[in-house]
């Protein structure tokens, strides 16, 4: 059995590692349409803040209520995020996330994109590290039981 349960604090410090590590998501406004993936931008200055550059047209860019679902490369980690998405007006904040990877979506460059913000309002994460015991029991058959399976979190915020 785990003999450890992750505080919110440490399953939030490592959802932020595991979306450094594979920096994708599944976002979409809550009115309807479906999410699309989307690569992300973190900004350590701005805590609880997905950065997403996309075409002006976008379904994210008008803006509103939004969920984000994250599933970490080694699915180990998952994540369902709400917000709100609206555009990120700050050109310093535009001008230090834009990148090379960014580049290759825009040929004409920056005047194509839009850099969207996700203020995160709260979250719920996932860390699915079973347990050995857990394992046998999922090769042999058994109940897995709680302590055995993984944490939990439901945070007001990831930072």
């Amino acid at each position: 059995m785990a003999d450890h349960q992750d505080s919110p604090q440490e399953v939030a410090a490592k959802f932020l590692a595991k979306l450094k590590d594979s920096p994708f998501v599944m976002i979409g406004l809550t009115d309807g349409q479906h999410s699309e993936p989307m690569n992300v931008k973190l900004d350590d200055d701005q805590p609880n803040t997905l950065f997403v550059f996309s075409a002006k047209d976008n379904r994210i860019a008008a803006g509103g209520v939004a969920m984000a679902q994250f599933v970490g490369k080694g699915h180990d980690f998952f994540a369902c995020l709400a917000g709100t998405v609206s555009e990120e007006t700050d050109r310093a904040t535009f001008d230090k996330l834009w990148d090379n990877r960014v580049e290759a979506w825009f040929p004409n460059g920056k005047q194509d994109a839009r850099l969207n913000r996700f203020d995160v309002s709260s979250a719920e994460l996932w860390e699915t590290d079973v347990s050995v015991s857990g394992r046998l029991k999922m090769l042999f058959g058994g109940t897995i039981h709680a302590g055995e399976s993984s944490s939990h979190a439901v945070v007001d915020s990831v930072a």
